[in-house]
């Protein structure tokens, strides 16, 4: 068959030309215009459907089509009205255009283009705004997905989601062009991202304004993430922005609103010793898909096998006198051991044989059971839980998971890792947000393990209590949060309050917010004073984001504990939505053309626009269905999208049958140096002299025995050995070995042997390095 112009797997072409997006970063919120442009080269009139991802926080608030001259604005209706004046819209021959966010999870949308003749292009605009959230090295991250994998229903769930036309994200048929505006009243230091960018060209002199955009001949094959830094990026900041003049005085869109940026800093002699207890409970995501690697870099390793290791790091860096857990999950879930249990040698080699041998074999993503049964779990006593999720992100019911997170929220803090392209920041970020916790994603080439080390830092610092938010505003002048309570504060890390501010003042006048907490039982405040002059220049981005704010926490609250809905906080959230013209799950944007033109007659053709999707070229059996699938071997066609062959594929990678098939490979590649020294040191922190030390630091048994003082143990000697070695040669991998060192040095401190100096010379003329004993901390 002959193939021309851009087709799917059915032989259908793709309206969807190209999408143009320019982004816009004031400090640390975002504002992204995106623009569609459609064609329709057919014969008969179209309705065009596109699924795609959005972040989960971000707060749609424009949207509209152009039509040759003609441009529509769409408004915010109630969801099921919208969808009504849209069908109506297209049997009467109209124009109509609907966007709708789903009601399982916020960072995936629907957009449906209807009534597009033969010969006719439009463009359709979408704007939104979002917080951009801190790195652990204090970047930025703001990330445009791209790729949207399918979500895993499982069989008998009840509510469809969304139905995904997906393909491979190297044949995606449109273009897309990306650039990017940065302001910020600090210097711009730096802007990197996961793609190839053009330089950074600064605006001006002072540096706090520059333009960005990718490199030419990019493909939309990935999600875009860059990563913005600031000079001194943990400032306070507040922004007062004045009320929509044409909006009621005493409404969130009348009222000025407030946005607040905190980075509460602990003193450092608490920070200096980091919490020895807990309970540590690991939830690793070993559905099918995580057979795939991280990104589509040919040498990149498989999700599970980069979690398998990071796994080996974090295990080996908890403290003595903790307690933990494994618990791993497909479509049904295990669990290494009935309860948790002491974190001691015995235990720790039994979860790390179990470990190694862990495979992406468990079928599909179910996330929720395993959670339950987590919580179902008494806590033990004086051991604070923290729970650590890894996951590709492939689930439908995103709300579901969040709020079983928040319900338990009391007990726990939840640490949540999404692992590749198209991970839902919805369900990661909301981990996170609801669970008292922080959010990381590694895609691209990122390593997994020093982003987890950092959570890990984060889990075990003092736990934060009695956190209060006071005001002191002028006389007249009232507060209304909009935010969420705080309920953790971290060293570092910043939270963001809003709230609307009623009331008259002068222009002049200041007003002050104090965040007070207990830190290991000493009180502690942090304070902010502002001035409530409005700044120039915002928009209504601020007003909007607390808008989405409190929509969230609405919908949060909109089910009870048996599922039923609450039809007055749904009607609330339908409220504040079309009020404050922002997306939610229960209203759309609904534009309907009706200017005077021919109706547009005959039936019309629904084509699937498909969104981009990462290969499934796992490294085992699960990549073999693709190679030998009939479509696949018949894609010598260039432009064919063969989407119905990766889906089928995708199918059989979830089978759990397919995957218990998987055998291991031939030939292991060689293990990296650093995990084989980690791999060998023992619960307490310290290492044994034996054959594999010597190997692991590049040295023979005789040249490690013959050079040890006579003086000094076996195990001291060995454990000074690994801990020059780590000093000596992965100082660039810091922060993934730094707890297990302290753990060793703590170990050799309480052996008290006297002969650590000569030793720490004697290895480093063994090794050829020249680490000082206080580098060591010894």
């Amino acid at each position: 068959m002959e193939c021309c112009g851009l087709l799917t797997a059915q032989k259908e072409p793709v309206p969807l030309k190209s999408i143009e997006v320019e982004l816009e970063v004031r400090d640390h919120v975002a504002t992204v215009v995106s623009t569609l442009n459609y064609e329709n080269k057919e014969d008969k009139p179209l309705e065009a459907i596109f699924v795609f991802p959005l972040p989960g926080d971000a707060a749609v608030c424009h949207f509209s089509a152009q039509i040759g001259q003609t441009q529509i604005v769409a408004e915010v209706k109630e969801k099921q009205k919208a969808r009504e004046e849209y069908d109506d819209a297209l049997s009467s021959g109209q124009q109509a255009f609907l966007l709708e966010e789903s009601e399982q999870s916020p960072d995936i949308f629907t957009l449906s283009v209807g009534s597009l003749p033969p010969g006719e292009s439009a463009s359709v605009r979408l704007e939104y705004v979002t917080e951009l959230a801190v790195q652990a090295d204090d970047g930025l991250r703001f990330c445009l997905p791209a790729v949207l994998n399918p979500r895993y229903e499982p069989q008998g769930s009840e509510g469809a989601g969304v139905q995904v036309t997906s393909v491979p994200a190297s044949l995606v048929p449109y273009s897309l062009s990306f650039s990017v505006r940065v302001s910020s009243p600090r210097p711009i230091s730096k802007v990197e991202s996961s793609c190839s960018l053009e330089p950074l060209q600064y605006v001006n002199t002072e540096q706090t304004q520059a333009t960005v955009k990718l490199a030419a001949g990019h493909k939309f094959d990935r999600d875009v993430e860059l990563l913005i830094y600031y000079r001194d990026a943990h400032k306070p900041t507040a922004v007062v922005e004045a009320g929509q003049a044409s909006a009621k005085p005493g409404s969130l869109m009348g009222d000025p609103v407030l946005m607040l940026s905190l980075y509460p800093e602990f003193p450092q002699s608490v920070m200096s010793s980091l919490a020895s207890r807990g309970e540590f409970v690991l939830l690793l995501d070993r559905s099918g898909s995580m057979d795939c690697p991280t990104s589509d870099t040919k040498q990149q390793e498989s999700r599970i096998a980069s979690a398998r290791d990071t796994l080996l790091l974090l295990l080996k860096s908890l403290p003595m006198g903790c307690y933990f857990n494994i618990y791993s999950f497909g479509s049904s879930f295990e669990h290494i051991f009935p309860k948790s249990v002491e974190y001691s040698e015995k235990n720790l080699e039994e979860a790390l044989k179990k470990i190694e041998a862990m495979q992406a074999n468990l079928g599909g993503t179910e996330i929720l059971e395993p959670i339950k049964h987590i919580y179902s779990q008494p806590c033990i006593p004086n051991q604070p839980r923290q729970l650590f999720v890894f996951t590709d992100g492939e689930v439908f019911n995103t709300k579901e998971v969040i709020n079983l997170v928040k319900k338990n929220s009391g007990s726990h803090r939840c640490f949540s890792f999404g692992i590749g392209e198209g991970a839902s920041s919805a369900l990661i970020n909301g981990l996170a947000k609801e669970g008292g916790g922080h959010a990381q994603f590694i895609t691209g080439a990122d390593r997994m393990q020093p982003k987890v080390m950092q959570s890990l830092r984060f889990a075990l610092q003092p736990a934060v209590a009695d956190i209060s938010v006071t005001w002191d505003l002028p006389k007249g002048v009232s507060v209304t949060v909009l935010s969420p309570t705080i309920t953790t504060i971290f060293q570092g890390q910043r939270s963001l309050i809003y709230a609307q501010l009623s009331g008259q003042s002068s222009k002049a006048a200041e007003g002050g917010v104090t965040v007070k907490y207990s830190l290991a039982g000493r009180p502690s405040e942090n304070k902010l004073h502002f001035s409530l002059k409005p700044a120039e220049d915002t928009g209504l981005i601020v007003h909007r984001l607390g808008a989405r704010s409190l929509i969230r926490s609405l919908e949060m609250d909109e089910r009870d504990g048996e599922g039923q809905h609450d039809e007055g906080v749904k009607g609330k959230v339908v409220e504040l939505s079309v009020q404050s013209g922002v997306s939610s799950s229960f209203t759309a944007f609904i534009a309907v053309n009706k200017g005077n033109y021919e109706p547009i007659q005959g039936p019309l053709m629904r084509r699937a626009i498909p969104a981009p999707r990462m290969y499934l070229m796992a490294p085992m059996a699960s990549s073999c269905c693709l190679m030998s699938s009939p479509a696949y071997m018949s894609l010598d066609c260039g432009l064919t999208l063969q989407s119905e062959a990766f889906e089928e594929c995708d199918d059989i990678c979830l089978d759990e049958d397919f995957n218990d098939e998987v055998t291991e490979p031939t030939q292991q590649p060689p293990r990296d140096p650093l995990l084989q020294l980690v791999s060998l040191q023992k619960a307490s922190g310290c290492w044994l002299l034996d054959p594999a030390l010597a190997a692991a630091v590049g040295k023979t048994s005789e040249e490690v025995e013959n050079t040890k003082p006579s003086a000094v143990s076996q195990e001291v000697w060995a454990t000074i050995l690994a801990l020059i070695w780590l000093h000596g040669s992965k100082m660039d991998a810091q922060e993934e070995w730094e707890l297990l060192a302290m753990k060793a040095v703590s170990w050799l401190r309480a052996q008290n042997a006297p002969t650590v100096a000569e030793s720490v010379v004697a290895a480093n003329t063994l090794l050829g390095f020249s680490v000082q004993t206080d580098v060591l901390g010894l």
